[in-house]
């Protein structure tokens, strides 16, 4: 494998009123849940752990709980929430390499 630096793409770039800054947010937080829950339902089938899996659903509920308490608060106070989200990707060795 050769030595590759991290890959970067943009995925959200934009300012949104909070109607729109609650629907993208949400979306992708939504999401993220519905992967982890379908992961840990794979995993409970097989007899798998699932530990990780189920910390990681109660941390995104809880950023979406807070994000929906900002969006609420940029609506009350006629505000537009400028949001920015990167994305980096890059290589490493698979488990066991």
């Amino acid at each position: 494998m050769s030595d590759q630096a991290t890959q970067k793409y943009r995925l959200i770039s934009g300012t949104f009123s909070p109607d729109d800054a609650r629907e993208v947010l949400m979306t992708l937080i939504e999401d993220k849940i519905r992967y982890h829950a379908r992961n840990n339902w794979s995993r409970r089938e097989r007899c798998l752990d699932t530990d990780w899996g189920d910390r990681r659903i109660a941390e995104l509920r809880q950023t979406k709980a807070q994000i929906a308490e900002l969006v609420a608060s940029a609506a009350s106070e006629d505000l537009q929430l400028t949001i920015s989200c990167d994305i980096n990707v890059s290589l490493e060795p698979a488990d066991g390499d």
